[in-house]
C-alpha cells in the first residue's frame, strides 16, 4: 500500500511539473494551481516513515517532492518577473505562493531567489475586484514572510512600511485591513520598523482605524496590541534613534534637532558608534544623493559635529570630508552652497570663528 501511494506522488509531480513548461498558458496555469494544492495537502514524510508510521526506503521521492516545490516557486517567481500571460500570470503566481509560504522551506526559497522585491511594487490602494483580491494575496505573502528573519531583513531594506501604510488607510476591505495590520504587529519589534513606524504616524492610523466598526475580533485584537506596541516605541525611542533611523535611510529634512544646541550637546557622544557610522553615512548622502535637502542638512550635520565635537575637526578630516564637501559649494542650489561653505569653514577655520563669519 505504501508503494503504491508513493508512487502515486510521484506520478503526479513528474507530469504537472513537466506541463509547467508548455507553451500553452491554460495548461501552465492548471498546472501550477494543481501542483501548489498537491504540495499544500500532501503526505509528510520523515526519515523513511509515513506520517501513520509505515516504514519505507524510498527516500527517492523525499528528493522529489522537494525539488518539485522547489521548481515551482522558481516558476512562480519568474512569472511575477516576466509573466506569460499579460493579465493572469502575476495574480495566479500570487495566489499560489499565498498558499505556499506557510511552509518555512518554500519561505527560504523565496528569500534565496531574491523574490521578496517583486511583492513590493504590487502594494498599492486598489478599487477593483480583481485587484483588491491581489492586493490581499499579496500582503498575505507579506504576513507570511514576516516569520522569516532573512525575509524581514530584506524587507526592512525597501520602501514597504510607507506601502503599507498607504493600503491600510484607504482600505474598506477587512480582510485587507486585518492582513496588513497583523504584519505590522509583527514587524513592530523587528529592526528598525518600529521607529519607521512612528515617523510614519502609524499610532494615529491605528487609533483611527479602531474607531471604525469591524466584525473580526483577530483584527481587533491586533489593532489594540499594534497600539500599545507603538506607545511603548514612541516613550522609548529618543531623538538621537530618531535621527539615526533618519540618517540611515538617507531621508534627511530641516527637523528642528538638527539646529537645536541641546541635541547636539546631549548626543555629540552618540556619534562614535560604530566607528563613527553616522558620519560614514552622511559622507555617503553627499557622494550619491541628488535631493537638494539631503545634501544640505548632511554638510549642516557635519558642521555641528565639528563644533561640538572636542576632537571634531580631526575626525571629519580623517574621513576625508574635505573634498566631498568643497565639491558642493558649487552647486546649484542655494541652500547646499550656504552648508557646504560653513562646513569648510569649520573645517578650516575652527567652529567658533566659523560661526562668527555666518552671523
Amino acid at each position: 500500500m505504501t508503494f503504491f501511494i508513493l508512487f502515486g506522488w510521484r506520478i503526479i509531480f513528474h507530469h504537472a511539473f513537466r506541463w509547467l513548461w508548455s507553451g500553452n498558458w491554460f495548461i501552465q496555469e492548471k498546472s501550477c494551481r494543481t501542483l501548489s494544492l498537491i504540495m499544500s495537502v500532501r503526505p509528510k514524510f520523515h526519515v523513511g516513515i509515513l506520517s501513520n508510521g509505515e516504514a519505507t526506503n524510498m527516500k527517492s521521492t523525499f528528493t522529489s517532492a522537494d525539488d518539485v516545490l522547489k521548481g515551482l516557486v522558481e516558476w512562480l517567481c519568474s512569472q511575477l518577473k516576466n509573466p506569460s500571460h499579460p493579465h493572469r500570470a502575476v495574480p495566479v503566481a500570487i495566489n499560489c505562493l499565498a498558499t505556499l509560504l506557510r511552509e518555512s522551506s518554500v519561505r527560504a526559497s523565496f528569500v534565496q531567489t531574491d523574490s521578496v522585491k517583486l511583492l513590493v511594487p504590487l502594494i498599492s490602494p486598489a478599487s477593483t475586484q480583481q485587484s483588491i483580491q491581489l492586493l490581499y494575496e499579496t500582503c498575505l505573502c507579506v504576513w507570511l514572510l514576516s516569520y522569516y528573519d532573512a525575509a524581514v531583513h530584506y524587507l526592512a531594506s525597501t520602501r514597504i512600511l510607507p506601502r503599507l501604510a498607504e493600503v491600510v488607510k484607504g482600505s474598506t476591505k477587512e480582510k485587507v485591513v486585518r492582513v496588513v495590520i497583523l504584519t505590522f504587529r509583527n514587524l513592530l519589534s523587528r529592526g528598525g520598523f518600529g521607529a519607521q513606524m512612528v515617523d510614519l504616524g502609524l499610532l494615529q492610523i491605528v487609533l483611527s482605524l479602531k474607531a471604525q466598526s469591524w466584525s473580526d475580533e483577530d483584527l481587533l485584537e491586533a489593532l489594540n496590541k499594534l497600539e500599545e506596541g507603538l506607545k511603548d516605541n514612541i516613550k522609548r525611542l529618543s531623538s538621537f534613534d530618531k535621527y539615526k533611523q533618519a540618517v540611515l535611510l538617507g531621508q534627511l529634512d530641516w527637523s528642528p534637532m538638527h539646529k537645536d544646541p541641546v541635541f547636539w550637546k546631549d548626543n555629540i557622544t552618540n556619534f562614535e558608534e560604530n566607528d563613527f557610522q553616522i558620519l560614514r553615512v552622511l559622507l555617503t548622502i553627499l557622494d550619491t544623493s541628488n535631493d537638494p535637502t539631503s545634501l544640505a542638512v548632511a554638510c549642516y550635520d557635519l558642521s555641528q559635529f565639528i563644533q561640538y565635537h572636542p576632537a571634531g575637526r580631526i575626525v571629519v578630516s580623517d574621513l576625508k570630508a574635505k573634498e566631498r564637501v568643497m565639491k558642493l559649494m558649487n552647486h546649484e542650489n542655494a541652500e547646499v552652497t550656504k552648508n557646504a561653505l560653513l562646513c569648510v569653514q569649520r573645517l578650516f577655520l575652527g567652529a567658533k570663528y566659523a560661526s562668527f563669519l555666518q552671523s
